[in-house]
């Protein structure tokens, strides 16, 4: 995600940061850098030309000139101007309490990913404890009822659909449902074109009119740069939007969209689609995205992601078993599994400062632990529970069942024994320095 923007970035900032002091030139060439950096990804020319102003009327003054650090400074100005052009802080949903309708009308062209955002929006609502209805109103591309029909049994989310081909019919249909049901959110997914024209627009002002939403959120891909600030635009002075999901936004590799939307339609971008998978949505935060586009990581994202995987019970009977030597092959699988739904490696890797846009993803031995992964579902429970009783007969029928050699098997073994010292160390330190903290007054 952003991969080539962050680049130029990190170049830019590895000329200037180390810097003991800095020049004019020295922030002229920089900003012309970045100018080049934003231009190459496709952000809006207007948006480019009052960034790069901005920076360079504040990175020539006195303070950035006489600091003590001024490549770091230098630094630290990009990244607020950075923040203030994704939206300086996150918007969230203006949604009424549970014992009331809340309405989410979802608009968009066709391909955008407007089904498949419905259905993430639904399960982050529903995880949040609200009763959602999803309502297939996209009656014009085929199979889209159906495909949202799939995904909220997926979820387990209830969707309304009805035989006719009368949008605003459905969507009344579906309020009247969600009172019955005491449903508190309602979604609902409309119809899209390959382009926009008069009939989308006259039937998205239909089913607008006719549930009167709290949130009408463009849903753009990410990847069309500044087609996706064209559109935004066009959705806002033709039917008025509150947001943006800009969908697709794992795969961005320039950031043209989220650099250009604020600026130019006034709209808060409010999530992303991060992945496929039904948790594949995150909230957009201005100031940790521009921490991933400068190259300086997003721990808070990474903890996050972390804390949805594991709960507190979960961490403290890992600790134990660290530290008691009772971590097992089972739970080395049980760890694979939850680092997969936090998301890609490389994802989780450019959240960490100092890693972010560092790590080739060629490098990355995403095969080896899926051959991994094959070889622990080839163990028994007995041998997952004590790996010293895997023997060379055991070895060869692990590999045999796993698809593997029997070198891959033994590699495995010696790479999982390594990585329980590692941890055991890891986990003493922390209860050394714990304790340390403890005597000296601190919190542990």
């Amino acid at each position: 995600m952003l991969e080539k923007i962050t680049e130029k970035f990190i170049d830019v900032f590895r000329s200037i940061g180390g810097k003991s002091s800095i020049s004019e030139k020295n922030v002229e060439d920089a900003v012309d850098q970045i100018k080049l950096a934003l231009l190459e990804a496709d952000v809006n020319l207007r948006v480019v030309r009052r960034f790069v102003n901005a920076t360079l009327e504040e990175a020539r003054g006195e303070k950035v000139l006489r600091s003590v650090s001024p490549g770091q400074q230098f630094i630290k100005i990009v990244h607020d101007r950075m923040v203030g052009l994704l939206g300086d802080e996150h918007k969230d949903l203006a949604l009424k309490g549970p014992d009331t309708q809340s309405v989410i009308l979802l608009l968009g062209l066709q391909g955008s990913g407007k089904t498949t955002t419905a259905s993430k929006l639904a399960y982050r609502l529903k995880n949040q404890g609200r009763k959602v209805l999803l309502v297939a109103c996209d009656l014009v591309r085929p199979a889209a009822v159906e495909q949202l029909v799939v995904l909220g049994s997926q979820i387990g989310v209830a969707v309304h659909n009805e035989d006719t081909k009368d949008p605003v019919k459905v969507a009344m249909g579906a309020l009247a449902r969600a009172k019955r049901e005491s449903f508190d959110t309602i979604i609902v997914d409309t119809a899209g074109r390959l382009q926009i024209d008069e009939a989308l627009m006259e039937e998205l002002a239909r089913v607008r009119d006719a549930v009167r939403p709290l949130e009408a959120l463009l849903v753009a891909d990410a990847m069309t740069g500044q087609a996706a600030v064209d559109i935004a635009k066009t959705f806002d002075d033709k039917i008025g939007i509150t947001g943006v999901i800009l969908s697709k936004f794992d795969s961005d590799t320039r950031g043209g969209a989220a650099l250009s939307l604020k600026s130019v339609t006034g709209k808060a971008i409010k999530f992303i689609g991060t992945s496929e998978r039904p948790e594949g949505l995150e909230p957009f935060h201005p100031e940790r995205i521009a921490s991933r586009i400068l190259g300086m990581g997003d721990i808070v994202s990474l903890v996050e992601k972390a804390q949805g995987v594991y709960d507190q019970k979960e961490a403290e009977e890992l600790e134990r078993k660290l530290t008691q030597e009772n971590f097992t092959l089972e739970d080395y699988l049980d760890q694979l599994q939850k680092m997969k739904k936090m998301g890609s490696m490389k994802s989780m890797l450019d959240m960490i400062p100092g890693l972010a846009g560092q790590i080739d993803e060629d490098k990355i031995d995403l095969e080896g632990m899926k051959y991994e992964e094959a070889i622990l579902r080839s163990m028994t429970p007995k041998e997952k529970r004590n790996y010293l009783i895997i023997g060379p007969a055991r070895r060869s029928r692990i590999a045999r069942g796993s698809g593997t050699s029997v070198a891959e098997v033994n590699r495995l073994l010696k790479k999982f024994e390594k990585s329980r010292t590692m941890m055991k160390k890891m986990v003493k330190n922390k209860s050394a320095m714990a304790k340390l903290m403890a005597g000296q007054g601190g919190k542990p």
